[in-house]
């Protein structure tokens, strides 16, 4: 999720499980404790300028529920030492630290991006993807209850306040799961009649919003995409075809940086040559035709094989995204008119 709710995140849950004559001094430690994993960013950026390795190392060993624990009682424990706060109410402190880091991850795991929770194992990345990475009707509750905990210290209201935001910004993420539930159901539905119940899958909240899904669907020869509103949709959804160079794909499959890609992604990328060179582009973040994400990862060598790029290149996103999330509003409200299903035909530009 974004900073500033990783922050409001931290401060909430701090805040609310130590004494009161602490609750402010929780807050501001909570809000540091909260952002604190995403500054692995950093010292990535200083060791490798390779970025695969920037992408799929990021919400790794920082965001590890093997890790973070350990991190959690070793600031605990100095703390303590040092006196202050910490030793005046050791067990609610303790408790304090350890909610601030943990929950950071465990909010990241609920977007698309992929957090190795399991960290040192070679898990995939886990990827619940019922959240936006920022998704103002969760973020406001956390908000709320900070604001009135800053203005009123160590009254009653204050603690009141910070669970009422915990529980309402959790009833919203529970919100989330019932949504993606649905447009998942319907996907089965659909996916079935077209003989592709099988087909790998993930769907993923638009912009800002619960109300609107993307649903992206793998094939042999490139993916479906396909939007559902929980809101206004009524009967199967209607997919869109795209290619994707699935020989390409196959033929530099053991290249490291593929590889890796692969197993961030949990294989949702496109791949396409251009002018030689093969480009991934992840498909779980963006809008048809733009993608945040797309690695130059292998060029073609005279004989044919493909060479790796050392390092890849990243290549700016695409054109488009503007035009396509101005639209989005409506379409939550609006289901398009039927017609034919695209999934049984090509998008145009499809190769």
């Amino acid at each position: 999720m974004d900073s500033l709710t990783q922050i409001l995140l931290g401060a909430s849950v701090a805040a609310a499980v130590v004494p009161a004559r602490h609750r402010r001094a929780a807050m501001g430690a909570g809000a540091v404790l909260g952002t604190l994993p995403d500054l692995d960013s950093l010292p990535l950026w200083l060791l490798t300028d390779d970025p695969v390795a920037q992408m799929t190392l990021h919400r790794g060993l920082s965001h590890s529920l093997f890790v973070l624990p350990l991190v959690a009682w070793a600031l605990w424990a100095w703390f303590r030492r040092r006196g202050g706060r910490v030793a005046e109410a050791p067990r609610a402190w303790f408790w304090a630290i350890q909610l601030a880091l943990v929950t950071h991850p465990l909010l990241d795991a609920f977007t698309v991006y992929g957090t190795q929770l399991l960290w040192p194992l070679p898990a995939p990345p886990v990827m619940w993807s019922s959240l936006f990475i920022i998704d103002p009707a969760y973020t406001v509750w956390l908000l709320g209850g900070v604001l009135v905990a800053l203005w009123a210290g160590a009254k009653p209201v204050a603690r009141t306040a910070l669970v009422a935001g915990l529980v309402l910004s959790s009833g919203y993420i529970g919100w989330s799961l019932a949504a993606k539930a649905m447009v998942e159901r319907e996907a089965t539905r659909t996916l079935a009649t077209m003989g592709l119940a099988d087909a790998p899958r993930f769907s993923v909240p638009m912009p800002l919003n619960t109300l609107l899904w993307r649903v992206v669907v793998m094939t042999p020869d490139g993916y479906l995409e396909g939007e559902r509103s929980v809101v206004a949709d009524r009967g199967p959804i209607h997919f869109r075809a795209h290619g994707s160079d699935m020989q390409a794909l196959a033929a530099a499959g053991d290249l490291p940086a593929v590889q890796r890609l692969q197993w961030f992604n949990h294989g949702f990328m496109r791949a396409q040559v251009r002018d030689g060179t093969l480009v991934l582009s992840d498909l779980r973040m963006g809008l048809e035709p733009g993608y945040f994400f797309n690695f130059a990862v292998a060029r073609r060598a005279g004989d044919g094989n493909w060479q790796a790029l050392a390092p890849p290149r990243q290549l700016p996103g695409d054109a488009g995204r503007g035009e396509q999330l101005a639209g989005l509003w409506q379409r939550i409200w609006q289901q398009p008119a039927a017609g034919v299903p695209a999934a049984m035909q090509p998008a145009a530009g499809a190769q």
